[in-house]
């Protein structure tokens, strides 16, 4: 079997620290790949300033060409709404047989992962790799969309947080302004 990590999020947009991130977590958690799982509006965030999804997935996918082993996913824009992981790993468990699947969290959704749904079958049913993005972390890197955004709104570059491809879809686009 393969095994496969979910690494869900906004991608508001899709930043150097996400791909960092989904490499190192592909060598540790020894994952044969690394689904960033474009996600439409989280349950327990807010939706302001929140891109239309297909841009944000059109995003990620300029983001990972060229990347070995990370994948741009849009499979739970396809699920009913809102998407609740349980529902997304229960759906990928099913459509992917051959695959392994195991979600990939950051510490700050870990300590609120008592709140999510079915968050005790996830954790009886697939492996949960939590990791944290701390100052003096080999490859930390410390962006964020949020601040991103922020950037953009000021007139900032941001050509060192994002890959190119995706610095010039947002100029193309005029978006965040």
């Amino acid at each position: 079997m393969l095994r496969t990590g979910i690494f869900g999020g906004s991608f508001n947009p899709i930043h150097n620290g996400h791909i960092s991130l989904a490499q190192q977590l592909r060598k540790k958690a020894g994952l044969d790949e690394v689904w960033l799982m474009v996600s439409p509006q989280n349950p327990l965030k807010q939706a302001a300033d929140l891109l239309d999804d297909n841009l944000r997935m059109e995003m990620v996918r300029l983001a990972l060409e060229g990347v070995e082993g990370i994948v741009a996913c849009d499979y739970e824009m396809h699920l009913p709404k809102p998407s609740y992981t349980w529902n997304t790993l229960q759906a990928l468990s099913k459509d992917y047989p051959d695959r392994e699947f195991v979600l990939l969290m950051g510490g700050d959704n870990w300590e609120h992962f008592d709140r999510w749904y079915h968050y005790k079958d996830i954790q009886r049913c697939y492996e949960v790799a939590v990791y944290t993005r701390t100052p003096g972390d080999p490859g930390f890197i410390d962006i964020s969309s949020t601040d991103i955004r922020q950037r953009i709104k000021a007139g900032k570059g941001i050509r060192r947080l994002v890959p190119k491809a995706v610095a010039d879809f947002i100029k193309d686009h005029h978006l965040y302004v």
